[in-house]
């Protein structure tokens, strides 16, 4: 009894303005997943009755993200990638047949990394240090295939240095990605099955990565850091190479993590403001109008709010969060009303 009637008070207790700024576009926000040291960059599946996502495992001796598919209806989850080295950038095909992620697994030091890194915790522990993310471009990184329940694992990209950041486009019979094979992180178009990779952007000395393709087919959408090194920007390409152009060009933010809307003139994504370098810098949502430059926020919360995606019929968003009474970053939810 005692339960029910805090469980009802809660409820009953009015929402603060952050919530309010939120409730014009989120409704019905929840977490999907709870029972990870960490989790998030997570994509649907094209029925959009799964999700597939990275997350850190409790107990395992691996403190690098691992690729998992999680049923939405029972909350039933698997690990479908090996268990070994870093993962990162899972994908489904759009006819929900094949997976993709990127993977180190065949790294023979992977468990020596492994281990450093829980050593590098324990020392972070005891000196309260705070370490700054900072993304590892792995040059064991490489994209492979597999089924759905990760049986059927087959290597896509077989070249010296870092590739991964893939996507499907949406007839399924290409991937675009980042890779460094060629000394600079370049964004690459290659067929399905690994073959004919195509170099897709030329800015060296930059990074190019997070790609995606437009629902429409016609360009990718990407971030880059080729105003300041790490003040990721984002830019627009069409996928012959031609009609490159940067959407954000505010030195003093980082904008990064695109994600289309189905209209392909729309999108979603991740920014925060850097111009305080004393100031820890807090990551919201917000919408843009590419052809216009308009835009609009999307979340308020104290946490980060990051990566967000679209479900197949656009009625849903999910992005990777820290809010409410969990400390660690995991993926919510939440049915999205788009801005008019």
């Amino acid at each position: 009894m005692l339960t029910t009637l805090l469980a009802l008070a809660l409820a009953a207790e009015p929402a603060t303005d952050w919530q309010k700024q939120e409730s014009v576009h989120l409704k019905n926000i929840r977490a999907v997943t709870r029972d990870f040291v960490r989790a998030g960059e997570g994509y649907f599946s094209p029925d959009g009755t799964k999700i597939i996502f990275q997350a850190e495992e409790k107990d395992t001796g691996n403190p690098f993200y691992q690729i998992f598919v999680m049923d939405l209806a029972t909350g039933s989850y698997r690990r479908v990638s090996p268990g070994v080295g870093r993962t990162t950038c899972p994908y489904f095909s759009p006819d929900g047949k094949k997976i993709i992620y990127a993977s180190s697994h065949l790294d023979p030091d992977a468990k020596k990394h492994q281990e450093a890194e829980y050593r590098q915790r324990e020392e972070d522990r005891k000196t309260g240090r705070r370490r700054r993310y900072q993304w590892d471009f792995d040059p064991f990184m490489e994209i492979f295939e597999a089924n759905p329940d990760g049986t059927g694992l087959k290597r896509l990209t077989n070249a010296k240095g870092y590739d991964a950041e893939g996507s499907y486009s949406p007839d399924g019979k290409q991937i675009v990605f980042s890779s460094n094979r060629d000394g600079n992180l370049e964004l690459y178009i290659m067929n399905a099955d690994g073959t004919n990779a195509r170099k897709l952007t030329n800015a060296p000395g930059c990074y190019n990565g997070g790609p995606f393709f437009s629902p429409d087919g016609k360009r990718v959408i990407f971030r880059s850091d080729r105003k300041e090194k790490d003040r990721l920007q984002l830019y627009v390409i069409n996928v012959d190479g031609s009609g490159e152009r940067a959407l954000t060009d505010n030195d003093k933010w980082v904008y990064w993590a695109p994600y289309w809307f189905k209209d392909s003139t729309h999108i979603i994504y991740t920014a925060a403001d850097h111009s305080d370098p004393k100031a820890r810098p807090n990551y919201d949502l917000y919408w843009m109008n590419i052809e216009t430059g308009k835009t609009i926020r999307i979340t308020y919360s104290p946490g980060q709010d990051v990566l967000p995606v679209f479900s197949p019929d656009y009625k849903k968003v999910m992005w990777t969060s820290i809010r409410g009474d969990n400390p660690s970053s995991q993926l919510h939810i939440a049915d999205f009303e788009a801005p008019k």
